[in-house]
């Protein structure tokens, strides 16, 4: 392994979580009014719904696919699945979700770049934003066929092996990713940079989305009756103005 490779996958992953988290942190508690999707809906709807959609089926389905797949110790499932399989299971899977995901982006990254309004209403970072995520999803794509080309698993389970050891802060990470290719290695280096840039552009309602997913499991309000001496108990969701 080169000094490259030691900074790329061994340090920068440490970088871009600390600015991944500090500047989410530091962007919500500064800058509150900028925490928003800012949707170009009302200058276009049609070509938005389509594309919002697919993009969001498809990349939803590969992070928590991605987060799950490489964080997973081998042991956890050995039981059930090999090695083999698992790596099938996945070509497939994100085959289908990102080839979802890669239509809806395109579908956006269109918009937004040959419409006239929408675009003079983008921010650098919008296009930037998309630009990187076509190119996620297209790299994402391009891993298969390589991977198809050692169906044992092996590679795969040496990428999760780099994953597990950067998120347990364990030594020599890099060394696991010697033999990885170079559609790989860019794959990584891709996702690891939009996490970087992640506090500096919309992608921070993600957040919200996540944070919003509490409501299911709060608790029913108990509300005063203006009734004297009487209580009465009302779903949130029946009380929005409470």
């Amino acid at each position: 392994m080169n000094y490259l490779d030691n900074f790329l996958f061994g340090l920068y992953p440490y970088i871009c979580l600390t600015v991944f988290l500090l500047g989410s942190l530091m962007r919500f508690d500064r800058d509150q009014y900028t925490w928003k999707s800012d949707s170009s809906q009302l200058l276009r709807p049609g070509q938005l719904r389509l594309g919002s959609n697919l993009f969001h089926v498809g990349v939803l389905f590969l992070f928590f696919g991605h987060t799950f797949g490489m964080l997973t110790p081998h042991f956890v499932y050995e039981h059930f699945i090999s090695a083999g399989n698992k790596q099938l299971v996945a070509m497939v899977s994100g085959g289908v979700f990102g080839v979802l995901g890669f239509i809806g982006v395109t579908i956006l990254l269109h918009r937004r770049l040959s419409d006239e309004r929408i675009r003079a209403n983008s921010k650098t970072s919008d296009i930037v934003l998309l630009v990187l995520l076509w190119l996620q999803l297209a790299l994402g794509l391009a891993t298969i066929p390589l991977s198809a080309q050692h169906l044992d698993g092996g590679m795969m389970m040496k990428l999760a092996g780099w994953a597990q050891s950067i998120m347990t802060f364990q030594a020599g990470a890099p060394e696991l990713l010697a033999e990885a290719g170079f559609i790989f290695k860019m794959h990584m280096f891709l996702g690891m940079s939009i996490f970087l840039i992640f506090p500096f552009t919309r992608l921070v309602h993600v957040w919200s989305g996540f944070g919003a997913a509490a409501y299911l499991v709060r608790p029913y309000q108990v509300v005063r009756s203006r009734r004297v001496g009487m209580t009465e108990t009302t779903p949130l969701s029946q009380r929005r103005g409470s």
